[in-house]
C-alpha cells in the first residue's frame, strides 16, 4: 500500500463536502509532479486530506477508489484524476505548525515542497500524522 497527501482550499472543496458526496474525482491538478503522483495512486491507497490556505491542517483520511483516468474538466490529455472516498475524520486536526515542529516529519514533502498539491508520504510519516490526529 502507498500513502499520499492531497491539498484543497476548503472554500473550493472541503473535507465536509467529501463526507457529503461520499466520493469525488480529484481534479484541477496542473502540475506535472502532482500529476505523476496521481498516476502512482493505486486502488486502496490511503490519502491524507489537507485544508490549505484556510486552516492549514490535515483533517481526514480518504482512500483511492478508482485509479487515474482522463480529467473530465479538460480536453487536454496530459491531465488526470483519481477517485477518492472518505475513510475517517481525524479526532484532532493536525496543523502545519504541528507537522513542522515534529522531528519525525522534518523531511515530509508538505514541509519541503509546500506548493505541491498531491504528494507521496512514507508509511511512517502517514502513521505519525494519524497518531497526532488521534491525540497520541
Amino acid at each position: 500500500m502507498n500513502y499520499f497527501l492531497v491539498k484543497s482550499e476548503p472554500f473550493k472543496y472541503s473535507w465536509d463536502q467529501l463526507l457529503k458526496d461520499k466520493q469525488t474525482f480529484w481534479d484541477g491538478v496542473r502540475n506535472y509532479q502532482a500529476r505523476n503522483n496521481l498516476k502512482d495512486m493505486k486502488k486502496g491507497d490511503l490519502v491524507l486530506f489537507y485544508h490549505s490556505n484556510e486552516g492549514k491542517e490535515v483533517v481526514g483520511i480518504a482512500k483511492v477508489v478508482k485509479e487515474y483516468y482522463q480529467d473530465p474538466t479538460t480536453d487536454d490529455e496530459r491531465w488526470v484524476v483519481v477517485d477518492i472516498a472518505p475513510v475517517e475524520t481525524l479526532k484532532h486536526p493536525v496543523s502545519l505548525e504541528t507537522i513542522k515542529a515534529d522531528k519525525q516529519l522534518q523531511d515530509i514533502a508538505l514541509v519541503r515542497q509546500g506548493r505541491l498539491s498531491v504528494m507521496p508520504l512514507k508509511a511512517a510519516e502517514f502513521d505519525r500524522i494519524v497518531a497526532l490526529g488521534s491525540g497520541e
